[in-house]
């Protein structure tokens, strides 16, 4: 359950400090560009993934088990009002700190990070995943047309994350991009999010301080495709 392989990868669950404090120095050169270490207080509370190969860490994420009504205690619920998503009598898991040292765009990597993540998911009993997924860089206008696609995948209105922060850029107040440039600017998360059948909240959040911009997205685990998740639980060994 703690490990899972393929060819010369692996994914598996941080056993010590030592290997969240890995982790976190990942997140912070990813997410800040420079060595340091990127820690909060949600650290304690998660199961962190370590994706390596002989060793070398090549990628990370959290996640993070909710129980019923618990949406709100979320790292997420700190930016978006998840009232929706706290009325749901159903155990949750939030993915968070998604990411890949630079220079690995290996599609095996993400594979095997959903893998992992569909094992995670099947053993606390998930009805559904949530984050927020992250884009590069703080300036909306940098990601116009990947935000604009997203104004196609609203999430059903009775979840819909509402309005908590202060900066915020509407979706719907995007004008259409060319679908082909927008694919390519998503993040590759965000796409994976997307082909199995998820959505997001109407509005982008933007963090200067992280330098940052992300977006709500979520995925009910019942709704994925039946292809896709016999895939996923071909390549966990489920």
């Amino acid at each position: 359950m703690d490990r899972l392989s393929t060819g010369r990868l692996t994914a598996r669950l941080a056993e010590t400090a030592e290997d969240v404090g890995r982790a976190q120095a990942l997140r912070h050169l990813c997410f800040h560009g420079r060595p340091g270490r990127d820690a909060d207080a949600f650290d304690s509370r998660c199961d962190h993934v370590l994706l390596e190969s002989q060793g070398q860490l090549l990628g990370c994420y959290r996640v993070l088990g909710l129980d019923a009504g618990g949406a709100g205690h979320s790292y997420s619920g700190q930016r978006y009002d998840l009232a929706g998503l706290t009325a749901r009598r159903a155990p949750m898991l939030e993915l968070g700190r998604f990411c890949l040292a630079p220079g690995q765009p290996d599609p095996d990597l993400m594979r095997l990070a959903w893998a992992m993540l569909a094992r995670l998911v099947d053993r606390a009993g998930a009805a559904l995943l949530f984050g927020c997924t992250s884009f590069p860089g703080a300036d909306p206008a940098r990601h116009a047309a990947a935000l604009s696609l997203l104004a196609a995948h609203p999430a059903p209105p009775a979840l819909a994350p509402g309005r908590r922060s202060p900066d915020i850029l509407p979706l719907q107040d995007l004008p259409p991009a060319d679908p082909r440039q927008a694919r390519g600017q998503l993040p590759a998360l965000l796409r994976s999010y997307l082909a199995l059948g998820g959505w997001v909240s109407d509005h982008a959040v933007i963090d200067r301080q992280m330098d940052t911009l992300h977006v709500f997205t979520a995925v009910e685990i019942a709704a994925i495709p039946p292809a896709r998740a016999r895939a996923l639980r071909l390549l966990a060994g489920d």
